[in-house]
């Protein structure tokens, strides 16, 4: 009877071990142990979602300058003060402007400066005397001061042989100067200057700007600035 323990143990184990290997076969999985790590290893961590993919750089546009205003264009005017007793004749040349202010027997004044984009102008003589005008359309309206007395003009453009002249030479050892308008009509006003004194002008040709001073044949040229 002693015996038969050991026995039954034996026993016991076989048919534990034969229900092990049935359940094994039934279920198609191991029975996990002490050393599979398969069946115990944490879940793998999930994969991140990939960086949406940069936007292009944008192509780079270059400012765009205006364009510098321009000066009016270069032209001729001419014209009379508003109680018509002098002419006013303008040059215009790349911005610049030169102007002749005349009575034609004592009183005259030779203006200079710039242009504005605007058409605007400040002319200047060495003697003072101030031009103020402006270019609009096809004239210029202003008024030339001379001595302290304002002189409003209107000049319009001019084409040739109208604008401004002068001659500057020596006539049997005279110093002489003068200065000449040629209206659209054909009108000439001008001032001839013997050293310094002042007096009426002959009239010149347009054609050619010839003109006879003191017996003395001279030529008068177009003034630009």
């Amino acid at each position: 009877m002693k015996r038969a323990g050991p026995l039954i143990t034996l026993f016991a184990g076989l048919l534990l071990g034969l229900f092990m290997l049935s359940l094994n076969a039934t279920t198609g999985e191991p029975a996990p142990t002490s050393l599979d790590r398969s069946a115990v290893s944490p879940p793998a961590s999930p994969t991140p979602p990939a960086s949406p993919p940069a936007s292009p750089a944008q192509p780079r546009v270059p400012a765009v300058r205006s364009p510098s205003p321009a000066p009016p264009r270069d032209a001729k005017y001419a014209g009379r003060t508003q109680d018509d007793r002098a002419s006013v004749a303008i040059t215009l040349r790349k911005g610049k402007a030169v102007a002749y202010y005349c009575d034609g027997r004592t009183q005259e004044a030779w203006l200079r400066g710039d242009v504005a984009a605007d058409g605007s102008m400040r002319l200047k003589s060495k003697s003072g005397a101030t031009l103020d005008g402006r270019v609009e359309a096809d004239k210029v309206d202003g008024t030339v001061t001379v001595q302290n007395a304002g002189h409003p003009f209107t000049a319009a453009r001019a084409a040739k042989p109208a604008g401004v002249y002068r001659a500057t030479t020596e006539v049997r050892g005279t110093k002489v100067d003068g200065g000449w308008i040629v209206l659209q009509n054909g009108r000439q006003v001008g001032i001839v200057n013997r050293d310094g004194e002042p007096a009426a002008a002959p009239p010149i040709d347009p054609r050619t700007g010839a003109v006879t001073i003191d017996g003395e044949q001279v030529t008068a040229r177009p003034v630009a600035p």
